[in-house]
């Protein structure tokens, strides 16, 4: 496994979803809807549907948009960040007001409580807002105080400046970090525990307590974030398919995905390749999405 290439979600139009992620986010199309790579629905179980994608881009990363006929699941009411099938896209901004402000014209479902928060120096002081999209799924706008986190996107272009990062909300952190650095290889390259009143509002939860940890592929941008609240906790265990609204994905590289199957087997995962065994995708312990497909 060698980088993340992009990531993927599951809508219910995709003609609604370019308009959100374009207008109200800076990304562009990168190519029109187009049926989903033969390989790639073998593994993900959608060859017996109809599956098409919208391929966009923001900076130098992509998003891949994925519809369904007949469609899946609904996206769950009432989510909430403690959720285990929460995934959010982590946006750095060059200007927080004046990002906001685009993205106001769209009228998306607030997350954040009070607008951007400003976290503690001692969890990182970054400035950021979380919101969803139509469909649900949310995102979150970041901006960075200084530091190596900044210097990565001074030259980046635009207001919204591309993907650091992919955070997911996991409820058994110690069977996910045994499968982001077991047969996936990530390292942990920080840590810590986020919680107070900013973190409260920001995660639009009560009295969080939530640890924060940054995995890296081999090449380390973007990266995998985890999100494990000690509390609140939750009883949610909804379980979603690739076909299914709230259903997310990574997108990895991958030099030997058969031998990466076999790696997942062993852990006692339940991977599904494409009949040539050029695409695999799994579910992880909560159930969040990963799809390799070979470099």
């Amino acid at each position: 496994m060698r980088a993340i290439v992009g990531f993927g979600r599951t809508v219910l139009d995709l003609s609604v979803t370019e308009a959100f992620y374009r207008d109200g986010l800076g990304f562009a199309r990168i190519a029109p809807p187009e049926p989903v790579p033969v390989a790639q629905a073998e593994a993900m179980g959608l060859a017996d549907r109809r599956a098409t994608q919208l391929r966009m881009r923001l900076g130098g990363q992509t998003v891949i948009f994925l519809a369904v006929d007949p469609p899946g699941a609904p996206y769950p009411a009432d989510p909430a960040a403690t959720d285990p099938f929460f995934q959010h896209l982590a946006i750095p901004v060059r200007d927080m007001e004046a990002a906001v402000a685009q993205l106001a014209r769209l009228a998306p479902t607030p997350i954040s409580r009070g607008g951007p928060q400003q976290l503690p120096a001692s969890t990182g002081g970054v400035t950021a807002y979380k919101f969803r999209d139509p469909d649900g799924h949310p995102l979150e706008l970041i901006a960075f105080p200084g530091g190596p986190p900044a210097a990565r996107w001074r030259d980046a272009p635009g207001l919204f400046l591309g993907i650091d990062h992919s955070a997911i909300t996991v409820t058994d952190l110690d069977a996910t970090l045994a499968f982001l650095t077991g047969p996936l290889g990530l390292t942990v390259a920080e840590r810590g525990l986020n919680q107070g009143p900013e973190q409260a509002r920001l995660d639009g939860v009560e009295d969080p307590q939530v640890d924060v940890i940054a995995l890296e592929p081999p090449v380390p941008a973007p990266h995998v974030e985890l999100l494990h609240y000690r509390v609140p906790t939750t009883d949610r265990r909804q379980r979603v398919g690739p076909g299914d609204r709230a259903a997310t994905r990574y997108i990895f590289s991958a030099t030997d995905p058969e031998g990466l199957s076999r790696r997942l087997c062993a852990s006692g995962l339940a991977p599904q390749a494409s009949a040539d065994g050029a695409t695999v995708y799994c579910a992880g312990p909560d159930g969040h999405g990963f799809l390799f497909v070979r470099a």
